[in-house]
């Protein structure tokens, strides 16, 4: 076991992790996780447990909170979701009774599995609606959004995606949920690190509840968080604890408030707008190479490219990355005709490569020798070579050593 955790920083410093929604915690962050804090039972909440012993945890979980309220400027926040689809299942949970109709953007267009898909809980258990992005713009389509929301009168409307490289206008979103009566529910776990930096708007003025997870752009541990209006804070902590969870995870919870604590500095600010330009330079750079962006470009830490001009699949051009070094994912594009097991586009992100120091001049780096690996298989010996240079410049995790250099 001992051999595996050394094998992946081996593997994360020896190559570039473009994937969207991971990112590098601080060496804080680590030890927090790996305290003891995980050692205690705390079901309940600051001051109502079901165990005792918990005055120690309670501080910690009372600094996640004030801090996650600072940090995004919402009524009321509950740090103890698992994950993002556990926070998922609470709003809705909350909000919605079985049967129920929900109004949100299909998986195939760039929404989660937890916004309606049949494979999961949110497809089983609600009548769901689905909206796209138009075929000529790759953008949401609000007026198709208003449409069906007016015609099928959904409970909850659901906005926020893990595969759209431009900004929600949650304000529209909100427009069309006070028109039919519906709550609105923002799910911005692959934003909520740029929200919190100011990077891009934030949903926490327009929505019911915003869920989101904590590690992606975040930068934190993995797991997740809801925030929402004081109206619903009762309803969003019974639906957390008791009713789809037990115990919360305190080491998390507290690794959670190192984080939000680590994002109310400056420095974070800086952070957040530096992965929104790198993604913007490496989304060009890549156009600039027969990669089409989806959209045409992107607003974000994501870029979702089209494959299908290039006559290849996400899953070969996943295959080519992975053997010279660069770690990235297969993602389904809009109107996508091949299945998800190999779809015809690739999904790329910097927040890791932020994390580790690169800029602007990396990225055209990074965009030339991803598009080389992707139409130059038997380059790859030579292209993993360039990276591993580029890579041991921008070491993730540096040793002292790394530093002294």
């Amino acid at each position: 076991m001992a051999q595996v955790l050394l094998d992946e920083i081996e593997r994360v410093r020896g190559g570039l992790q473009l994937i969207a929604s991971e990112n590098f915690t601080s060496p804080a962050v680590l030890a927090a996780l790996g305290s003891t804090l995980t050692d205690k039972y705390a079901e309940g909440y600051p001051g109502r447990r079901y165990f005792s012993g918990c005055e120690v945890v309670d501080r910690a979980e009372n600094l996640a909170v004030d801090r996650a309220l600072r940090l995004f400027g919402a009524d009321h926040v509950n740090v103890q979701p698992h994950s993002g689809s556990s926070a998922n299942l609470a709003a809705y949970a909350a909000l919605l009774r079985p049967g129920d109709a929900i109004l949100a953007m299909a998986l195939p267009h760039g929404g989660h599995l937890t916004h309606g898909s049949k494979v999961n809980f949110s497809g089983r258990w609600f009548e769901v609606l689905s909206y796209g992005v138009r075929r000529d713009t790759e953008l949401i389509d609000y007026d198709e959004v208003r449409d069906l929301a007016l015609r099928h009168r959904p409970k909850l409307i659901v906005c926020g995606a893990t595969a759209y490289p431009r900004l929600i206008d949650f304000g529209a979103f909100r427009g069309i949920a006070d028109e039919v009566g519906a709550w609105l529910l923002a799910d911005v776990a692959h934003t909520a690190g740029l929200m919190a930096g100011g990077a891009v708007p934030s949903a926490v003025p327009y929505a019911d509840v915003v869920t989101f997870t904590t590690h992606k752009s975040l930068r934190g541990p993995r797991g997740g968080a809801i925030l929402c209006t004081a109206e619903l804070a009762g309803k969003i902590d019974r639906a957390v604890f008791p009713f789809v969870q037990g115990g919360p995870l305190m080491h998390v919870i507290a690794a959670k408030a190192v984080a939000f604590g680590e994002a109310l500095r400056p420095a974070f600010r800086d952070y957040a707008r530096r992965v929104v330009e790198n993604a913007r330079v490496l989304t060009r750079a890549l156009d600039a190479r027969g990669m089409r962006p989806v959209s045409g470009g992107t607003d974000t830490h994501l870029a979702l490219i089209d494959l299908r001009d290039l006559g290849l699949s996400g899953v070969v051009a996943e295959q080519r990355c992975a053997l010279a070094g660069i770690t990235l994912n297969r993602n389904a594009v809009p109107y996508d005709r091949e299945p998800p097991t190999v779809t015809s586009g690739v999904k790329v992100g910097t927040p890791c490569v932020t994390t580790q120091g690169m800029g602007p001049v990396e990225m055209e780096e990074v965009g030339a020798l991803v598009a080389r690996a992707v139409t130059e298989p038997g380059a790859a010996s030579e292209i993993r070579e360039q990276v591993t240079v580029l890579s041991s410049r921008f070491p993730a995790y540096p040793t002292n050593r790394d530093i002294g250099q």
